[in-house]
């Protein structure tokens, strides 16, 4: 018996690393009864039949997950965004951060095209409201913004999201040019070639840690399958919490009421307004949503 992290799973195939070897799996038929699918990133239990094959006979409880695409136990999730061409959605950051909260994963913000336009006012506002911040012009990736978000990626099960034109595939390609030697090969281990359809897919860093290549991650799949409940949403904005416990009404929405301790922070300016201007638009979104409409639209 050994324990791995599965790496990819397509076509009925489950592919383990453990150490520094790789095993083609398949899985005990117990999974089907119990309706669990191994995915990407979950920690598992299995048996090698040789160096290269073997059966998985059981999966480690999740700490989080996500349905599309099917990721388990992401520690940190980098959402990135363009200075301009495209300019950034406040709005749909806000969304991401507050879904990556409620899940216990660390957000953080890669700004780039900073050659095109200033990155100060973006990334003030998300420092501000305690979130790492980096700021890397893809036309001088090597420099120190990119040691620095290399650094953070050490150890850690990582994911990139960002919408088409902000420079995401440029910026891993250039951060970790070393890793697409890397792919070519464990690509060919895992079974490109033989299938089409692009899965999620982990792939070892050098440093330590894996980075998840993930087709079809999109804001869409996101508004689709990921919900926050108005209970759950002031929890959801970090930098809301040394006032939650200080407003006048036990039950406040921290909207419109008065004595409001968030509003009044707003107003301070110790809270970025944008991102109570997020709150707000998210609280309409979902004040009214049942978890069982929700269930139903799943």
């Amino acid at each position: 018996m050994a324990n791995g992290i599965l790496l990819k799973c397509i076509g009925g195939f489950y592919y383990v690393k453990a150490a520094d070897l790789v095993y083609e799996c398949k899985a005990r038929g117990i999974f089907r009864k119990q309706e669990l699918s191994p995915c990407a990133g979950d920690l598992v239990e299995f048996t090698p039949e040789d160096e290269e094959h073997g059966w998985i006979v059981g999966v480690s409880p999740r700490k989080n997950s996500f349905i599309r695409p099917p990721l388990a136990n992401l520690d940190q999730l980098f959402l990135v965004a363009s200075t301009c061409e495209p300019s950034p959605s406040l709005f749909i950051l806000d969304k991401l951060i507050a879904i990556a909260e409620k899940k216990k994963i660390e957000p953080a913000l890669v700004i780039t095209k900073n050659d095109l336009a200033s990155d100060r006012e973006l990334a003030g506002i998300y420092k501000k409201a305690g979130f790492m911040v980096y700021s890397v012009n893809n036309l001088a990736a090597g420099g120190q913004e990119a040691a620095r978000l290399l650094a953070a990626l050490t150890g850690k099960v990582s994911a990139f999201i960002g919408n088409s034109g902000v420079g995401k595939s440029s910026l891993i390609n250039q951060l970790l040019p070393e890793l697409g030697l890397k792919t070519s090969d464990i690509s060919q281990k895992l079974g490109r070639g033989r299938h089409t359809t692009r899965q999620v897919e982990l792939f070892p860093l050098p440093q330590g840690g894996y980075i998840a290549d993930t087709p079809g991650f999109s804001t869409v799949d996101f508004e689709r399958y990921e919900r926050i409940f108005k209970e759950d949403l002031p929890g959801c904005f970090r930098e809301f919490a040394p006032y939650l416990d200080h407003c006048r009404f036990t039950g406040c929405s921290h909207r419109v009421e008065k004595g409001c301790a968030v509003l009044e922070a707003v107003e301070k300016g110790e809270i970025p307004r944008s991102r109570h201007e997020s709150y707000c638009q998210l609280y309409e979104e979902v004040k009214d949503l049942k978890e069982w409409q929700f269930q139903q639209k799943r």
